[in-house]
């Protein structure tokens, strides 16, 4: 192939002596098509910048005809970083090394008229997209109830990724006709206001390199070298794109690993780099299968939990390093146990110079941040959130927060404003503006200004039927609450202001998310219930706000160095010295793909186990609990399968002293220490259609005893003794108050100082 001249910068650039044979032979590969299958810490990035800088060096290539598409931003930074000081920066200013939709964007700034696009389009983003769908739902007179905002975006995405127009959607019955005119109508706006939405980046550029115009012929002929990074994750339109842009030579180099594809929730297709051969007969296969990342102990647990995957493309993952220490599996008795755990080895690793920032703690969904977040501010470890807001600062925990502060001090203006049309009611910023005219006019609360506002000559009388009714709704949530446990009062407002109704009509992965965090959230109000009555003191919401508060308010040494909270998602593409994996149970982790019909699903979570697990490069730690609170519900579930393939030899097995020993693994099949009850769906209803209220929970007494327990004089209970409470564990007295009741003031790791009876307690 002739290539234009260019006169290449004489910097080292690197040698092939530097790479091991097969990333050697990757990056030697320049002709037509390769697919390289890269282990995880094999040293991919190495490879394709190794191979940028061979064709640009050795081959001469002009940096601008060669496309390399990464899937993060990071990740392409970091690739740009590297070549920068493989080639320099003045060769490295005209390569196209991007995202896809980084790259999208930039193209059709230059072929936007053949998707009739000014050169100055718009991307709008989330919100932008909700306002349209908002518009859209008005104009056709549809109920945002039965077709959700989030949810209609959701379709017209997957429809989208899939490179299907309104007109090409396959419908399935009356309301996907009513999608349909929904999707059109979005489009329609969209056009309008020359903009497009962040799916429409890569569908308008595939349409134009699938065309048959003169820029789909510019386009196909642009790039004579394509690279596609994380190739495991395209999804099909990405797919048809890449295929196009290298039509006419097939030079084209894939590289991914079908064991770490974890995004199929997202349009991700693992069936692109298995079937890759397909499409290209021709195609040079190379394996990356030396790790370099982490010690040979966690190189083979990782493989091991890996290898009973179905349909995947063999790879013996292995490394020269070290065996290090051993994989440590730990049993515990709860998600508190749990963490009192981790953060005693937490400290133990920053007293021996791993560096908090170098620790990582991961967990399957993010509802199990709370307590581990509850638990790192107690012991005055900073940390941070990656992935994911923390707990507290989440929208919908916020939300149902900010309600129950409403209904216990109506004078919170900054709360009314933030639940005045959550979920949507049809009370505008016109009105609120009005309703605060009032409130300014009369120096009163908004709350206060509902009821005169609705004589004002300012208001609608749609206006005020709305603020009528939601002023109503207040006063009814008030007079019901005044007898009710804080637990049933939170249940209550998701109830009846239709906020879990919204969540679950919506029907999407996203809504899902929240309404688990919402049943975590009153599943922390249950726990604030028992801590309160072990202390002989009647729970309040005005208690439990005050003790949220208080917790959230503790966010010390910002410029630290902090530990890592994170979903195994958000880890991908990550690596740290120690790694915690906490949730380690079935239903858990993995927490789909147990029920017949649901293979794939059970599939990508082994997946996920595998990316978490290479994650670590000194020390990993994999943690289970006999039962775990969790969505508001508390289960027995058993050790995840996954644990089961880890090589006995490489692992150590090791119980807190308040986890049951029959949790140790040691058969090839197991059974649980005791069957739980079943897993219910995060704020289920009874069988008579009654909501679940706290304390209606399956009780183990052998592993929860949460009656009382006789206790004798207080001698015993003097500063320094040890005791144990069915709940919180071991902890130390730290003083005694007498009162008509003995009182004890301990402290418990994982919890802090607690104030209980002392019936509640034994001698440890």
């Amino acid at each position: 192939m002739e290539h234009e001249a260019i006169e290449p910068n004489r910097r080292t650039v690197g040698s092939l002596s530097d790479l091991n044979e097969p990333q050697a032979r990757a990056v030697a590969k320049t002709e037509g098509p390769l697919l390289v299958f890269a282990g995880a810490g094999s040293g991919k990035t190495r490879v394709i910048t190794y191979r940028v800088a061979h064709l640009v060096a050795t081959h001469l290539v002009p940096p601008y005809r060669i496309l390399a598409v990464t899937f993060t931003n990071k990740a392409a930074g970091e690739m740009r970083a590297r070549l920068n000081r493989l080639v320099g920066e003045d060769i490295t200013r005209d390569l196209w090394v991007g995202t896809f939709h980084a790259t999208c964007a930039r193209l059709l700034r230059r072929y936007g008229k053949a998707a009739d696009l000014d050169r100055n389009f718009l991307i709008y983003d989330d919100a932008d997209q909700r306002a349209v769908v908002n518009r859209v739902l008005k104009e056709l007179d549809l109920d945002e109830r039965r077709y959700p905002v989030r949810m209609v975006l959701s379709r017209i995405h997957k429809e989208k990724q899939e490179g299907r127009s309104p007109e090409e959607m396959v419908r399935r019955d009356w309301a996907d006709d009513q999608v349909v005119k929904l999707y059109e109508r979005y489009e329609q706006h969209l056009h309008a206001a020359n903009a497009v939405d962040f799916e429409d980046l890569i569908l308008r550029m595939t349409r134009i390199a699938e065309s048959e115009s003169p820029e789909g012929e510019d386009l196909r002929h642009r790039f004579r070298y394509v690279l596609v990074d994380e190739f495991q994750d395209t999804n099909q339109i990405q797919y048809r794109l890449v295929r196009q842009l290298v039509k006419h030579h097939h030079n084209l180099c894939v590289v991914g690993d079908d064991d770490q594809s974890i995004y199929r929730w997202r349009g991700a297709d693992v069936r692109n780099i298995r079937g890759f051969k397909q499409d290209f007969p021709e195609a040079e296969v190379v394996k990356l299968e030396q790790n370099y990342r982490s010690t040979a102990r966690i190189v083979r647990a990782a493989l091991a939990v890996i290898k009973p995957s179905r349909d995947r493309e063999p790879k013996e993952l292995w490394t020269a390093n070290e065996d290090g220490a051993k994989v440590t599996m730990v049993a515990t008795s709860d998600e508190r146990d749990e963490a009192a755990f981790v953060v005693s080895r937490i400290r133990e690793l920053a007293q021996a110079g791993v560096s908090l920032q170098d620790i990582a703690v991961f967990y399957r969904v993010h509802a199990q941040s709370r307590v581990l977040e509850e638990v790192m501010r107690t012991e005055k470890i900073p940390y941070q959130i990656v992935g994911g807001t923390k707990f507290f600062e989440r929208a919908e925990v916020k939300d149902l927060l900010s309600y129950l502060r409403v209904l216990i001090n109506p004078r919170s203006d900054v709360d009314l404003l933030r639940i005045i049309n959550v979920p949507a009611r049809g009370i505008g910023s016109t009105t609120i503006d009005r309703v605060m005219a009032v409130a300014d006019q009369k120096q009163s609360s908004l709350f206060d200004a509902l009821e005169p506002a609705l004589e004002s000559s300012d208001l609608g009388s749609a206006a005020k039927k709305k603020i009528a009714t939601f002023r109503s709704l207040l006063k009814s949530l008030m007079a019901s609450i005044a007898t009710e446990r804080p637990s049933d009062a939170a249940l209550r407002v998701l109830e009846e202001t239709g906020y879990k109704k919204g969540l679950t009509d919506e029907d999407t992965a996203e809504s899902d998310a929240r309404l688990e965090n919402l049943a975590e959230l009153v599943g922390s109000i249950m726990e604030y219930e028992m801590e309160a009555q072990a202390a002989g003191e009647a729970p309040t919401i005005a208690g439990y706000l005050e003790r949220v508060t208080l917790s959230a308010d503790v966010d010390q040494m910002k410029d630290a160095p902090r530990l890592v909270l994170m979903t195994v998602h958000s880890a991908k593409g990550l690596e740290f010295r120690a790694v915690f994996l906490t949730g380690m149970e079935d239903e858990v982790f993995p927490y789909k793909g147990l029920a017949p019909g649901e293979e794939e699903e059970l599939e990508e979570e082994r997946r996920l186990a595998y990316v978490a697990l290479t994650r670590a490069r000194e020390r990993l730690y994999l943690s289970h609990a006999g039962m775990r609170m969790l969505f508001g519900q508390t289960r027995y579930n058993r050790p995840s399968r996954f644990l089961l393939h880890l090589p006995p030899g490489d692992v150590e097995q090791i119980a807190t002293r308040a986890a049951p020993t029959t949790r140790f693994i040691d058969r090839p099949t197991h059974a649980p220490a005791r069957e739980g009850a079943a897993w219910r769906h995060p704020m289920a209803r009874s069988a008579t259609n009654a909501p679940v209220k706290p304390g209606e929970r399956y009780v183990d007494r052998e592993a929860f005893d949460d009656v009382a327990h006789g206790h004798g004089a207080g001698a015993e209970l003097e500063r320094g003794a040890r005791v144990r409470h069915a709940r919180f564990g071991e902890g130390e007295v730290r003083r005694v108050e007498h009162s008509t009741e003995l009182m004890v003031i301990a402290f418990f790791p994982g919890w802090g100082e607690k104030k209980i009876l002392a019936r509640f307690l034994v001698q440890a």
